[in-house]
């Protein structure tokens, strides 16, 4: 099969965080930013797949440092989240599956290893962490085959978080573009996955990567906590 194409998220304006620049190029303590530790580890894993990178938010910082890379813009950065940045990206991708990621994910490159026979057999899913269930983050239920049911930060009994790094098989692709063309500006990209689940138009298996490194920096005690993590 054709290498996946790779998709990056990183366009938003990282309020939380607060830098006056795109938030995936936040220094790490290891001198990398988070994008360059992200970009290190899919070129390894992927060697023959284009990465994609989706840029908005002072672009032009990310394209200088990124000159490999192939971008897709986003000019409606400030009034749209992850589901349309996504959707941009997916539009554009053709004859392959699709492994996104959002921008701010610090992870232990191993984590790319359980994605790899997903890939391979062209099944679409999601990396889960059962480890923790945090109240801001996104969160997953199962159904009786052990499908992901729900997807959202409102999930009745969760079982654990979703990290923000998943596939989708490339028999997929078109199913999820409409349901984030119907996503409203500011869903995330996970309510498009969940409207198709309920519509039963897709089937998305969880990937447990809970025994590696997986946070999304939002807050400077996320950032911390990636810091500390990397340095054990």
């Amino acid at each position: 099969m054709l290498a996946p194409a790779i998709v990056i998220l990183a366009a938003g304006l990282g309020v939380r965080l607060g830098r006056p620049f795109p938030k995936p190029l936040t220094q790490l303590r290891d001198g990398r930013s988070i994008l360059e530790q992200q970009w290190r580890s899919l070129t390894t894993a992927f060697p023959d797949s284009p990465i994609h990178i989706v840029v908005g938010f002072k672009h032009e910082l990310i394209m200088e440092a990124f000159p490999d890379a192939l971008f897709v813009y986003n000019p409606d950065y400030s009034e749209t989240n992850t589901s349309k940045s996504l959707l941009r990206a997916l539009r554009l991708i053709r004859g392959s599956g699709v492994v996104w990621l959002n921008g701010d994910v610090v992870f232990d490159p191993r984590l790319l290893d359980e994605l790899g026979p997903w890939v391979q057999s062209d099944r679409s899913v999601v990396c889960v962490n059962d480890a923790r269930v945090a109240e801001e983050e996104v969160k997953y239920s199962l159904d009786g085959d052990g499908n992901v049911a729900a997807l959202s930060k409102q999930v009745e009994a969760p079982l654990g978080e979703a990290v923000g790094i998943n596939f989708v098989a490339e028999g997929d692709r078109r199913t999820l573009v409409r349901h984030l063309e119907d996503c409203d500006d500011q869903d995330y990209f996970e309510r498009g996955i969940e409207t198709a689940i309920a519509a039963r138009e897709l089937v998305i298996r969880p990937v447990d990567v809970s025994r590696y490194l997986a946070i999304e920096v939002d807050t400077e005690d996320d950032l911390g906590a990636a810091n500390a993590a990397l340095e054990q």
